[in-house]
């Protein structure tokens, strides 16, 4: 780990190993998932997907990992998102929390043309625009959608995790796990860390009956 310069930097080159889809979360018995890794992006890629609030043109929300489930129609369309934050103090976590605290505001998801051109993996030449499901010509702007569902997985160091594991009552759509979890070589395949990401989804909600 001495290579890297940063925690930061760390966490996004684990992350970079994950998949299209976050490791675990199982796909709608109904079918329609459109799961793309937003960040952190491609070695090449200068530019990639953003949160903000209606109206703001300054305050962007950059998580550590973000991927996003398009979904509805080009008439209609919204995105689910996963993130995941790496917080190195306490202080670091209530700042990240209140960013994702439930809010009278839609919060919306950028993602900016030059992502959208891009293919969706390497190997693959279908443009994202494409895979989305929701644009039915190649984009010229910005496609800005609102984000339905957030669920944000918060990596905490240790001693800040068992603390706050012990005291303290997370908000339904959180979920914590110790920061040397996420940063393990071949993170996306633990057994317990797949087992928590697969609740992080809507249909960790209703009964499964297969």
């Amino acid at each position: 780990m001495r290579e890297f310069l940063s925690l930061d930097a760390l966490i996004r080159a684990r992350l970079q190993k994950w998949p299209q889809r976050p490791p675990g979360l199982k796909e709608r018995s109904t079918g329609g998932d459109t799961w793309m890794r937003g960040r952190p992006s491609d070695v090449t890629a200068r530019c990639f997907p953003f949160l903000k609030l209606p109206g703001s043109n300054r305050l962007r929300t950059l998580p550590d990992g973000l991927w996003l489930n398009f979904g509805g129609t080009p008439e209609e369309a919204f995105v689910d998102i996963f993130a995941i934050e790496a917080c190195g103090s306490l202080q670091n976590l209530l700042d990240k929390r209140s960013r994702f605290a439930p809010s009278t505001q839609s919060l919306l998801a950028v993602c900016p043309v030059p992502w959208l051109l891009a293919p969706v993996m390497p190997g693959d030449p279908t443009p994202r625009w494409r895979a989305s499901g929701v644009l039915r010509q190649e984009p010229v702007i910005p496609l800005i959608l609102p984000v339905r569902d957030v669920r944000v997985l918060y990596g905490l160091k240790k001693t800040h995790y068992q603390g706050f594991a012990s005291s303290q009552v997370p908000q339904p759509h959180e979920y914590f796990a110790p920061m040397e979890t996420l940063i393990a070589e071949d993170s996306d395949q633990n057994p317990a860390l797949r087992a928590l990401v697969a609740r992080a989804s809507v249909a960790g909600n209703f009964l499964d009956q297969a």
